[in-house]
């Protein structure tokens, strides 16, 4: 689950860190108000949405393309009209695809006289099996080309999830990103303050891109981000209060609703799949063989009809689906039931693409025969080689 940065924002200071003062507005005469309770002068507008790239993105059909989600204005009237432009258009970056996001809130924000950005960042790695602070003295919104270009310059500190990020360490990371005596216990309470909130409320991602340094010695939280283990929610209400539903994909929000994982994609080929890897290894060999698939959809190890329907039905949903994969080993639950799911679903349904199906495991062949004398447009395959070159002709 993705938060909005003025939510992070909140947890950080919560947990000690600086950030500038800012009110969260969800008009243009709201933002106005927020303008002169924050003192007036230079401000500047974040748009709120779950994408990055938000400062290079676009308003779509604006016919404005000089300034995107992130815009500093100098009078009340300006701010009017900025956020009017930013509630009124879809906002489009790399993140969103050329669709863009409807920006529901904006950050008015008091502007940072700035003379360094920093990155600072949390994530668990995967390879030592510990959570690491990662840490970059060039800071802002190139950071990704510099991971890539110069991995080198990414600092990395393992954290010990029983103690979390200890003083010294957070001092070293300090020295080591070149702030000033007088800057680094700044900088020290603003990385612990990250790495108590990744730790506390099960994060998967918590990032400050960028932690400033103001001219006047400074130390704060300009921008934040951050994202949450969904399987962890149930340890934290006041987190999962925090969920905006109008920033998630429908065909995501519903499928997570019926218990199911599903994640859109672009492609044409639908995929319903019992298993992470097996999903995993459809997508895969589906474009090994010339395809695109248009999901991952892990149905579980134990699918009931309602469960398998309403999978159907998201799959369908999506107007680009020329043709779906169902690919399901039999393992806790006998293919024969499995088949019987299909085909219940298959009626109930009546999708008008091409099906194709591969069963294995327990019961095979009765689910085979079964799916073959329906009478349906199911069209049965040997193995998942077979069956991905069906799809992959179906489709086109």
């Amino acid at each position: 689950m993705k938060i909005h940065e003025y939510q992070a924002k909140e947890l950080l200071a919560a947990a000690g860190a600086a950030i500038p003062r800012g009110v969260v507005a969800s008009s243009a005469a709201e933002a106005q108000q927020a303008y002169d309770q924050i003192g007036g002068g230079v401000v500047v507008l974040k748009a709120q949405i779950h994408a990055g790239g938000r400062g290079k993105g676009r308003f779509k059909d604006s016919g404005i393309d000089k300034w995107g989600g992130v815009k500093l204005v100098k009078s009340r009237e300006e701010c009017g009209q900025v956020a009017e432009v930013m509630f009124k258009y879809p906002l489009v970056t790399l993140q969103t695809g050329e669709q863009g996001q409807r920006v529901r809130k904006v950050l008015v924000q008091e502007a940072a006289d700035i003379a360094r950005e920093i990155y600072v960042g949390m994530v668990l790695d995967r390879a030592i099996g510990l959570p690491i602070v990662m840490a970059c003295a060039e800071g802002g919104v190139e950071i990704e080309e510099v991971a890539r270009t110069h991995p080198e310059k990414i600092l990395k500190m393992p954290v010990n999830p029983d103690v979390g990020l200890l003083p010294f360490q957070a001092r070293r990371l300090a020295y080591e990103l070149g702030f000033t005596s007088q800057q680094a216990a700044k900088a020290e309470k603003l990385m612990t303050a990250l790495a108590r909130v990744f730790l506390d409320k099960d994060c998967s991602l918590a990032e400050i891109n960028p932690l400033v340094v103001t001219k006047s010695g400074d130390v704060q939280a300009l921008d934040a981000k951050m994202s949450f283990d969904d399987n962890a929610l149930f340890r934290h209400p006041d987190v999962e209060k925090m969920r905006d539903e109008g920033e998630e994909d429908p065909a995501e929000l519903r499928a997570a609703k019926a218990g199911l994982s599903f994640i859109s994609l672009t492609g044409t080929i639908g995929c319903l799949v019992n298993g992470a890897g097996l999903a995993m290894s459809t997508m895969d060999i589906i474009k090994y063989h010339g395809g695109e698939p248009a999901n991952f959809l892990d149905v579980g190890g134990g699918a009931k009809k309602d469960q398998v329907t309403e999978a159907f039905r998201i799959l369908l949903g999506d107007p680009r689906v020329k043709a779906v994969l169902v690919n399901i080993f039999g393992g806790i639950m006998q293919c024969d039931i499995i088949a019987g799911a299909i085909i219940a679903a298959f009626q109930e349904v009546k999708p008008k693409v091409p099906f194709v199906v591969r069963l294995e495991g327990s019961n095979v062949e009765k689910g085979k025969k079964m799916l073959s004398e329906s009478g349906l447009n199911i069209t049965t395959a040997g193995d998942l080689t077979d069956a991905a070159k069906k799809v992959v002709a179906a489709a086109k």
